[in-house]
């Protein structure tokens, strides 16, 4: 029989197989979706020399290893069979050569004029250009040209491990590959020029390059034209001397080639009227071709790599539009909390403001309870240290923890029970109006404590008759660790100071379930709180905006709830908020084609709540992205100063924020690492729920564990409930 010990050990990997069974079902497509991201800005770094480029040049070096007919012969050196002859262009053959090509915009000048001409060259294309323009590297061979291999990231050779020379002739070659179908024997190397250039440090390398099957190719004739000295003199310097023929170094990338083209297309007619031809290599020396076609698994895997590349370059290319998108989505979002919120702060805090008739009247406060056995009592107890006369109404929606008789055996005036079989918390607050009393109801969780002030402050803009439904101050009560920290700084900068803008536009998007009033009479007509989505108070507040009420903000108006205290609650939370959301957008999308007051919101508020709820928080971590991209292959000082700037303007806005909500500083030291990481957790809860709503999942209400940790408030501070802190879980 196995002992108690083996047991215990036989059980762990099951317990390690469950965990990551249930990881993928929640992380695996956003963690495919990052890593293909992350993967293709690699790539994109790779082809554009970001990554394992070397731009060392070497000093000059003896000659004395290098054999005498090299440093005196042609330009065309042939070390293919252990033995190193050289090549001469024949008399009145010329045979043009370009570097460092295809440019996107000068190659296809230069082939212009070439075809113009009918004339022919050589383009030594490097591997990143090749692989970033197949297409023209198609044109090339297409048109008669030939084409040589100038590397993949155009290092200078004499500096490298022949390891690493073997590597960027391959990977040039499966660029050529996959552009053309080809393959060249023809290289020329990096910061070469004459044959008598040839050093000690050079020369193996040609020596390792021919036997490796290739032709070395550099000139004898240096137009000199990168320096762009005028089309005048790129002609001179191009221009042989006495008929002779040579190799003419050119350049159809690396800057502005303008001179370039222009001196060709006087250059070519000049030259073939005194008897020149312009040939590629091949057909000048009258040698079979320096191509060879490429099929099977090789030719394959060159278009592979060049889809890859291409595929980087337009998904980078997407991204740098969302990096933009984001940025202006950020700061219009900051520059209008800032001007609309201080807006609504100077309008509501002027002496005198009143939104009408002080409103005396008592209210019905309703309380949907699931298992809140943990937080009810507290919750009632705020409540009856209310200063505006009320009724409470807890309606237990099935809860198995004995909620209900705890409120019960409160035995408190004005306190009634409601019991329902459990059917959400849509149908509990359906079923407390139509209990309720009053002509004003008051919604909050059953996790939620309220100030004394909060129901009198909370229902004085009804003082309108125009205003429907007002959203209280949720604040954080649980703010003593980390993570509840970063959510005291969502809730005051993200969430109020929003609230303060969306009421000066009058497109409010959400009452928060925390802390909110209605009228009767304005739910009664849109069917009371809907079913249809998993954000009822996103789902009834837009229903009331196209119904023509107003909604509006009292900041007065505190309730400090529970936030969740591990990521596992966060998730769950942010999950079904984030979906619920798209649900209610696309529940009341027609209002972006009515008239009235529901086509002012589904114009105004619908572009709002959609641009900065769903589409900045999916693109915020592109800033994080692009800086992890900056810090490695830079420009590294411009990425820092760049992100430290956004980080500034978050700061500023949360300072205001937490100044107006009349908050200690203190919390704002977590901004950084809340800007971080959990802009990342949004990120991937946005992209789970956009999935979900894509391939048309189901999410259901997911009930978060409760702790009773927020007591009742106490001169506007929220007390800690000791009795249960020991149930408390650190943060995951």
């Amino acid at each position: 029989m196995a002992s108690p010990s083996h047991r215990r050990r036989a059980a762990r990997p099951s317990r390690r197989g469950a965990l990551r069974r249930r990881v993928p079902l929640r992380l695996l497509l956003p963690l495919l979706v990052l890593v293909a991201l992350a993967a293709m800005l690699m790539l994109r770094g790779y082809v554009h020399s970001e990554i394992l480029a070397d731009h060392r040049v070497q000093d000059p070096a003896p000659t004395t290893q290098v054999p005498e007919e090299i440093l005196e012969g042609g330009p065309v050196i042939d070390a293919r069979n252990g033995k190193a002859t050289t090549l001469r262009v024949p008399d009145h053959r010329l045979v043009l050569t370009f570097d460092d090509g295809p440019d996107p915009t000068w190659t296809p000048k230069v082939l212009d004029v070439l075809k113009k001409h009918d004339a022919h060259a050589v383009f030594f294309v490097t591997g990143t250009m090749a692989s970033r323009y197949p297409d023209l590297v198609q044109r090339m061979v297409d048109e008669g040209h030939e084409i040589g291999l100038h590397t993949f990231n155009h290092p200078d050779l004499s500096l490298q491990s022949k390891k690493r020379i073997d590597w960027e002739l391959s990977q040039n070659q499966l660029a050529i590959t996959g552009a053309a179908g080809i393959r060249t024997s023809l290289f020329r190397p990096p910061y070469s020029s004459f044959s008598d250039a040839m050093d000690n440090e050079s020369w193996p390398v040609t020596e390792y390059i021919g036997s490796r099957g290739y032709l070395t190719v550099v000139n004898n004739t240096d137009s000199e034209d990168w320096k762009r000295p005028g089309v005048d003199e790129i002609i001179r310097r191009a221009t042989p001397k006495n008929g002779q023929g040579a190799i003419v170094l050119m350049h159809d990338s690396g800057g502005d080639r303008s001179q370039t083209v222009a001196a060709l297309d006087t250059f070519l007619p000049g030259l073939k009227d005194k008897g020149y031809e312009f040939d590629n290599l091949t057909e000048a020396l009258d040698a079979p071709s320096a191509h060879s076609p490429v099929a099977g698994p090789e030719l394959w895997k060159g278009k592979a790599w060049i889809f890859l590349v291409q595929a980087s370059e337009k998904i980078t290319g997407v991204l740098v539009v969302g990096l933009a998108v984001i940025g202006t989505l950020v700061i219009a979002r900051f520059v209008l909390m800032l001007l609309l919120s201080g807006a609504h702060a100077r309008r509501v805090r002027r002496k005198g403001f009143r939104w009408g008739p002080t409103v005396t009247e008592p209210v019905t406060v309703l309380v949907p309870a699931y298992n809140e056995a943990k937080c009810i009592e507290n919750t009632v107890n705020s409540l009856m240290a209310s200063d505006h006369p009320i009724e409470v109404l807890v309606i237990d929606d099935g809860s198995t923890d004995g909620t209900a008789r705890i409120v019960e055996a409160m035995g408190l005036p004005n306190v009634r029970v409601i019991r329902q079989l459990n059917a959400g918390k849509p149908a509990a607050l359906n079923r407390g109006l139509a209990n309720a009393r009053h002509g004003i109801v008051v919604m909050m969780d059953g996790d939620t404590v309220f100030e004394p002030s909060t129901v009198r402050e909370l229902v004085q803009p009804f003082g309108d008759p125009r205003v429907g439904a007002v959203a209280g101050n949720a604040k954080v009560g649980n703010k003593d660790s980390l993570i509840g920290a970063w959510q005291h700084i969502e809730y005051v900068m993200g969430f109020n100071l929003d609230r303060r803008m969306y009421d000066i536009l009058r497109c409010m998007p959400t009452i928060p379930g925390a802390v909110g009033a209605f009228r009767k009479s304005a739910l009664e007509p849109i069917g009371g709180m809907s079913e249809d989505t998993l954000a009822e108070d996103t789902d009834v507040t837009m229903a009331l905006h196209r119904a023509g009420w107003r909604v509006v903000y009292a900041e007065n108006a505190r309730a400090w709830t529970e936030a969740p205290e591990t990521v596992q609650q966060l998730w769950s939370q942010r999950y079904r908020w984030s979906y619920g959301t798209m649900q209610a957008i696309w529940k009341h999308r027609r209002a972006l084609i009515e008239k009235g007051p529901s086509g002012r919101f589904g114009r105004v508020g619908l572009p709002f709540v959609s641009l900065f709820m769903i589409v900045a928080p999916l693109l915020a971590p592109l800033i994080d992205v692009f800086l992890l991209y900056g810090l490695v292959f830079g420009p590294t000082q411009q990425t820092i100063l760049a992100w430290l700037g956004v980080l500034a303007i978050q700061a500023v806005c949360a300072a205001y924020a937490f100044r107006l909500d009349k908050e200690r500083m203190t919390h704002l030291i977590s901004l950084p690492l809340q800007q971080i990481l959990y802009r990342q957790l949004m990120y991937v809860v946005l992209l789970q729920s956009w999935i979900t709503a894509l391939t048309g999942g189901r999410l259901r209400w997911q009930k978060l564990r409760r702790t009773g940790v927020v007591g009742a408030p106490v001169n506007g501070t929220v007390q800690g409930a000791q009795a249960y802190n020991d149930d408390r879980r650190p943060v995951a």
